[in-house]
């Protein structure tokens, strides 16, 4: 699912764009949208501020009562906020202001249905590569974007989960191990070791009938029983991936 949150004060404008996206999906009947609209820019950063809102693509008008649409992308990002963002606007005098706030795009009202579908086709391929090498995890009341590569084990720990990353940092979870373990299963070089570990295989360093030591020295001990099947998957995915 691809959220899209619209924010424009004016309510036809703000009618208009969201017909176009309804529009859009029924020719891409493969992708899932929720979208979301707003008529006050306060109210996108109270949501954004108190429930973490993040979503995947944001339109936003610039001139607005409560403060110009460049002012509140600033709030956004301080906040956290990586959506792609696209500028909606009748003037291009804020054009270069958008550079700042890492803009995907900026259009010009009347906004025309066509340009807009190739921007979505744009940016939405972007999202879909993004995903297929990152995902979004909340860490700490925050949402944060690992790159899957730099996973190198999750471990159970009673009702949390410890993840452990590439550059020394752990992440404590408030997941389950099967909801972790639903997301990464499509990658094939994670596997699951027992009721207690999902391993990144591109940082298993060397492994025996006792233990598996990782590329940041980190030694898990093997429960019972898995060594075998361990072993496999690893000269399966070493040879499928060679």
């Amino acid at each position: 699912m691809y959220q899209i949150a619209l924010c424009d004060d004016e309510t036809t404008e703000l009618a208009k764009t969201e017909k176009m996206l309804n529009n859009y999906q029924k020719y891409h009947m493969e992708m899932d949208f929720k979208i979301e609209s707003f008529k006050s820019v306060n109210e996108l950063l109270r949501v954004t501020r108190e429930e973490n809102y993040m979503p995947d693509l944001l339109l936003l008008d610039i001139y607005m009562p409560e403060k110009l649409g460049i002012a509140a992308a600033k709030e956004l990002r301080a906040m956290g906020n990586n959506s792609r963002l696209v500028f909606l606007t009748t003037s291009k005098e804020h054009a270069l202001d958008a550079f700042g706030v890492e803009a995907s795009q900026y259009l010009v009202k009347p906004i025309q249905e066509k340009k807009l579908f190739s921007i979505l086709d744009k940016l939405l391929k972007e999202l879909e590569e993004e995903r297929r090498k990152y995902l979004l995890l909340k860490i700490d009341g925050k949402i944060h974007r690992i790159a899957i590569h730099d996973i190198v084990y999750c471990e159970a720990q009673k009702k949390n989960q410890c993840l452990q990353l590439s550059d020394g940092t752990t992440s404590i979870l408030r997941m389950t191990m099967k909801e972790i373990w639903e997301m990464l299963s499509c990658y094939d070089e994670f596997v699951r070791v027992g009721i207690s570990y999902i391993v990144n295989l591109e940082h298993l360093k060397s492994l025996n009938a006792q233990e598996m030591k990782m590329d940041n020295e980190t030694v898990l001990f093997l429960p019972r029983g898995s060594y075998q099947t361990l072993r496999e998957k690893y000269f399966q995915y070493y040879c499928e991936t060679d």
